[in-house]
């Protein structure tokens, strides 16, 4: 789900939708079939969480989320978080928030599945902590943002979130590169140089607007950070999952359910967003079990286990090394290799506000082990950056899906972060 150019929400009339039980979005279907949350998060199946978690829940580990606010007391949320802080200026402090993307980039981490009675969403690392960090990510409530504040809020929570500890660092949020002025972009590329010498990973989504121009976005294109794409079910990147050489790492974002501020608490979305999430939580499970290696070597390991291109290359630009593969990595993590040396080239990626490959139809990769009778869902093409349908649930049981004769009117709303004046 994406804080990067935009993000698209569905929040059509869930009041009344909630009362006839039925699922508002695209590729709607029930939710669960045992009555819980977790049954329909069909990336924790793929990525075998079950067995992952005989290892490592990500126990020890503080992961940074920045974004633009947290519910911070969803039952899934409560005690996965601890004291954060507030760089956005906007009213309301760290527990305020304009959307539901910060909480849902929490869930999908570290997200404890203790609502209604253990039936909720987790997060794949349910034993990490995660410190909670606003940004101004221009979102209602919370007004306009220039590049400058963008970047620049972004940079302090970076040096806040090292100087506390924190291991991880997810930012599923990004603006064009073309709008950043370049003293903004080198004292951004100074602090996450700094927080890679201090044993800090730092993750961002690459982008959901690869059909609209697969411009360059940061943080996600500086050097030192982790970028993300997302693939769907058959490990096939999604038509709007941008591509490049800044593109390092990819994993799961579609149809991720997760916490959220909705009527419901919960939410399905989809986008880059997502997977740097998820990226950032496999990195905190293998940290966890490897707590002596250093923020270069847990990388290496997740490149050298991910899920490699179909065309046998070392990495490609849609990919990059592959998708995350934290079981791999936790039961045959190999040779972690010096401690001090980066496993990504920081040649590859340099800053530049140059789009890196053009837009067109998405190429298959690696394919992600997909959950037993799950089938397929197809990337929704032009999709905005990130949505969310909400899930109504009553009683912790997800109704059936219900066919609805006539026009249910939805509110499209789409997020974007402004362009430096």
């Amino acid at each position: 789900m994406g804080r990067t150019n935009t993000r698209m929400r569905w929040r059509a009339a869930a009041a009344a939708l909630l009362a006839a039980g039925i699922v508002v979005g695209p590729v709607a279907a029930p939710a669960v079939a045992d009555g819980s949350i977790r049954a329909a998060q069909w990336h924790l199946d793929s990525m075998r969480a079950s067995e992952m978690w005989k290892i490592s829940k990500g126990e020890g580990i503080t992961v940074a989320v920045i974004d633009g606010g947290f519910k911070l007391d969803h039952p899934d949320l409560v005690g996965q978080v601890i004291p954060g802080k507030d760089f956005s200026g906007s009213p309301g402090g760290v527990g305020s928030y304009g959307d539901g993307h910060g909480t849902e980039m929490v869930s999908t981490i570290a997200g404890s599945g203790k609502a209604d009675g253990g039936t909720g969403a987790y997060g794949l690392a349910p034993g990490a902590k995660v410190l909670p960090l606003k940004i101004n990510s221009g979102t209602v409530g919370m007004g306009a943002v220039v590049s400058a504040d963008f970047l620049g809020q972004i940079g302090q929570a970076v040096t806040y979130a090292v100087e506390q500890g924190a291991k991880v660092i997810n930012i599923s949020q990004g603006i064009a590169a073309v709008t950043a002025s370049p003293a903004d972009v080198e004292k951004l590329t100074k602090i996450m140089a700094w927080a890679r010498e201090k044993g800090v990973l730092v993750f961002s989504s690459a982008g959901n607007s690869f059909q609209a121009g697969n411009l360059l976005e940061y943080p996600s294109g500086l050097p030192n950070v982790v970028a993300v794409g997302a693939v769907d079910q058959s490990g096939t990147v999604t038509s709007e999952s941008q591509q490049g050489p800044q593109v390092s790492l990819a994993a799961p974002g579609i149809d991720i359910i997760e916490a959220c501020t909705g009527d419901t608490g919960y939410c399905k979305g989809h986008g880059t967003s997502d997977a740097s999430a998820l990226a950032s939580a496999s990195a905190a499970l293998v940290w966890s079990a490897h707590k002596e290696w250093t923020a270069n070597q847990v990388l290496r390991v997740l490149v050298n286990t991910a899920g490699k291109p179909h065309d046998g290359s070392v990495r490609n630009d849609i990919i990059g090394y592959g998708i995350v593969r934290p079981r791999v990595a936790l039961t045959e993590p190999g040779d972690p290799g010096p401690a001090n040396v980066s496993p990504i080239p920081v040649a590859t990626n340099a800053p530049s506000a140059v789009p890196s490959a053009s837009a067109g139809a998405s190429a298959p990769v690696s394919a992600v082990p997909s959950p037993v009778g799950a089938p397929p869902v197809q990337p929704s093409a032009g999709a905005a950056s990130g949505s969310s349908s909400v899930l109504p649930v009553v009683g912790g049981v997800v109704a059936g899906l219900v066919v609805l004769a006539g026009v249910v009117f939805v509110v499209v709303r789409r997020r974007k972060a402004a362009a430096g004046r």
